[in-house]
């Protein structure tokens, strides 16, 4: 896959935006608003995501003042942000545009949401953070909570009901459908929550409770549940999660690809 910053996604946006606009003139200002009025993909993401997250508590105006500072003193959020939309864009076949993806995809939105709010969380404006992270709860019913560390080029389909929290970390072009959750065990304080390696992808419904590791290239099956290490590259499904078999290629999180092979060992992950 080509890496994907702002300086090749940005041109590709407007022009599909001013397509857009010219075939439906209805949305003109629409994606005059959103797209075309805004000089760089980091001020159209601000304003995006402030338009989204406005609140009585925290206003549009100045939401967007809070998100343009973070985009600017950390150009690793508008990277990442941007190898989410090409990850939607090279995964979904129901996404026929950057444009599609950015303007109208929850699990995109919520995402640099997250994104921000961890900026936020790691500098101590915890305060801040928790009401950016509420606000995108109950505007997109996905809580990823702010401390979660998470890698570049994820992709959340659908976006409705996932739950990642505190102490997670999530590594590069995963994939996860909605209903995933990695949770954590027991009340306690320190790790508690999952580690999931790049390409991993996670079926609708799968649930991972505690400090366990999802090895690289692994695939969670639908509705499974994971309470112990996976290897790399090998499928799980069950209630306890069993491997079941391998993914047909090594990168099931970019093909998005639910078949396995017959298993050459199957067995317990514990």
């Amino acid at each position: 896959m080509k890496k994907a910053d702002a300086t090749r996604l940005w041109p590709v946006m407007r022009e599909e935006a001013q397509a857009r606009a010219t075939d439906e003139p209805v949305l003109a200002s629409f994606y005059h608003a959103n797209i075309l009025r805004h000089a760089s993909f980091e001020d159209a993401l601000a304003g995006m995501l402030a338009v989204q997250l406005d609140s009585g508590t925290l206003p549009a105006g100045v939401l967007g003042d809070v998100l343009r500072e973070a985009l600017a003193a950390d150009p690793g959020i508008a990277r990442a942000s941007c190898a989410d939309l090409a990850a939607h864009r090279s995964r979904d076949p129901a996404c026929d545009s950057l444009v599609t993806a950015f303007l109208h995809y929850k699990g995109f939105h919520a995402l640099q949401a997250q994104r921000i709010a961890h900026r936020l969380w790691a500098r101590g404006r915890r305060w801040l953070a928790h009401l950016l992270h509420s606000s995108a709860c109950a505007r997109f019913d996905v809580d990823i909570h702010p401390a979660a560390v998470l890698g570049e080029g994820i992709m959340i389909d659908h976006g409705t009901g996932i739950v990642i929290g505190e102490t997670a970390v999530v590594g590069d072009n995963v994939s996860m459908l909605h209903g995933v959750t990695l949770g954590g065990s027991g009340c306690g304080a320190g790790d508690r929550h999952p580690k999931v390696g790049s390409g991993v992808l996670l079926a609708a419904g799968a649930r991972v409770f505690g400090p366990v590791r999802i090895g690289d290239g692994a695939r969670i099956g639908a509705g499974s549940v994971v309470l112990a290490d996976v290897p790399p590259h090998v499928t799980v499904a069950g209630v306890p999660a069993r491997v079941v078999g391998r993914p047909l290629r090594r990168d099931p999180a970019l093909v998005m690809d639910q078949r396995f092979a017959a298993p050459p060992d199957a067995g317990a992950t514990r």
